[in-house]
Order: C-alpha cells, then structure tokens, then sequence
C-alpha cells in the first residue's frame, strides 16, 4: 500500500457477510460485513478473492483478521484483510498464534554513549521481576536514524510501534497487551 499509508492497528471482525463487490466473479476487490456498528467494506488481497468467492455465501456469519492503514494524504482508514474464516467451529480455533512482542534496541556508539547500556540493563530488569522477560524478544540493532534522541528503541506488539518510552511503560503495555 505504499508510503502514505500509516498502519494503525491489526483487527479481529465478526459478524454477517452481506457480499462481495468490486471486479467480476472469481475477482472481487471487496467483501461486505455487517457488523454490530454497521456495515464495513474491507479489501481482499489477490491471494484470497477466488476461494472466498467460491465456497462463501452472502448470510453467512465469518471472521475477518484484518488491517487497519491511514491514508495520511486523504485521513482515510483502509482496512485490508488477511485471513478469512467461516465461524462454524469453536470461536477460539482459528485465532492465529499471539505472536511475542519485540524490542529493538539500537546499539551504535551514540546511543550506547547516551545511556543506552543502562537502558538495556534496566529494561531486562524491569521485564523480569514483572515475568515478561520470555514473552518479549530483544533485538539489538543497528541504527535507528533518530540520534537526536538518543538511546533509541522500539517495542514492537503485533502492528503497533511505541518509541522511547519508559521502562515501566513498556512493562504496562506488555502486561495489558499479553493478558
């Protein structure tokens, strides 16, 4: 989607399809979801639009994992599926895995120079006495073009990115995100 999409958030759509539009069969763009807040049209990526057009049918309650992106030059929000799925079974079947969060730490000389050997330690220890140590990947990095600013670090929780936060910040954002 290009440079002028700002992703927002990843989404997790229930509710009743109303159809499919835009192309001709087999190549629909878009499908239709009502949803309790209304109705919702949400893009399908060329991957997905023949078989959903082939074995869904327009009543028929699904799930739609999706993306949610700004258009910075229109402020309108997109949203772009990736996975669709009938809600036949159990609810929690088709959930995909919690992926673990990641922090990118930037480990040139700037940062480390400014306080970044201390962050690292106090962002472990942090992390370990909340128990969140596992559940978190650190990444050292290179760069991060933002040395004005230095030390750099990125938490990463699915399609959301928080920079230079606080150590306990991160810790609240873990602990709500993973519970």
């Amino acid at each position: 989607m290009g440079d002028k999409y700002l992703t927002l958030s990843e989404l997790n759509l229930e509710g009743q399809l109303l159809g499919f539009v835009g192309g001709e069969p087999g190549k629909y763009k878009y499908l239709q979801l009502a949803v309790p807040s209304g109705n919702v049209e949400i893009k399908l990526p060329k991957e997905l639009r023949r078989s959903l057009s082939l074995s869904l049918v327009p009543g028929q309650q699904i799930r739609v994992f999706a993306h949610s992106k700004l258009d910075s030059h229109t402020s309108k929000i997109k949203i772009k599926a990736y996975r669709v799925t009938p809600m036949d079974g159990c609810p929690n079947q088709d959930l995909p895995p919690q992926p673990k969060a990641r922090i990118m730490v930037c480990q040139k000389s700037g940062c480390l120079k400014r306080g970044g050997k201390e962050l690292l330690s106090e962002l472990e220890k942090t992390l370990s006495d909340r128990n969140l140590l596992d559940k978190v990947i650190i990444e050292y990095t290179s760069c991060q073009k933002c040395c004005s600013s230095a030390p750099n670090w990125v938490l990463e929780i699915g399609n959301k990115k928080y920079k230079n936060i606080s150590t306990d910040a991160i810790a609240s954002l873990l602990e709500s995100h993973l519970s």
